[in-house]
């Protein structure tokens, strides 16, 4: 089950957020009843989480809660099940770094959301192995998102 919430003063298309976050899931073998909250904040709020949660002034662009440390099983392994934690977007950060990026707004917020979705998994970039292994996850999962809508998925 994946819930959204918009808190954020910005125009989101959380249905799509929704589809891409069900989709992903399946990518990676998730079952279908983890659930995944994400919720969408303003500059100031996300401020409070940054500062609160990583010791960071000013708004970050995405932050990770992981709550029962569930993770991608192996071929032939039940897939796991359980909650797998919060997601926190910040929209207007999003939409202010996506040209930084060659992305377009909604583009930014997609892949900043698999990011989130990768470190509630265990996926971390601290080392640079890490680091090539997850964003090469979050481009592959998005790629494949991307062929999926293409053909006419939701």
């Amino acid at each position: 089950m994946i819930d959204i919430i918009n808190e954020s003063d910005q125009k989101v298309d959380e249905q799509r957020l929704v589809g891409l976050a069900t989709f992903a899931l399946d990518w990676l073998r998730i079952h279908p009843s983890a659930e995944l909250s994400i919720l969408l904040v303003d500059e100031t709020a996300m401020s409070a989480y940054h500062e609160k949660f990583m010791g960071l002034p000013g708004p970050t662009d995405v932050l990770s809660f992981p709550m029962d440390e569930l993770r991608v099983p192996a071929d032939g392994q039940t897939p796991p099940t359980g909650v797998l934690g919060d997601i926190v977007l910040c929209p207007a950060v999003t939409a202010h770094q996506a040209p930084e990026n060659g992305r377009t707004p909604d583009g930014e917020a997609e892949y900043l959301l698999i990011h989130g979705l990768l470190h509630l998994l265990g996926h971390d970039h601290a080392e640079p192995e890490e680091k090539r292994i997850m964003f090469g996850l979050n481009d592959e999962i998005i790629a494949a998102w991307d062929e999926h809508r293409q053909a006419g998925g939701q």
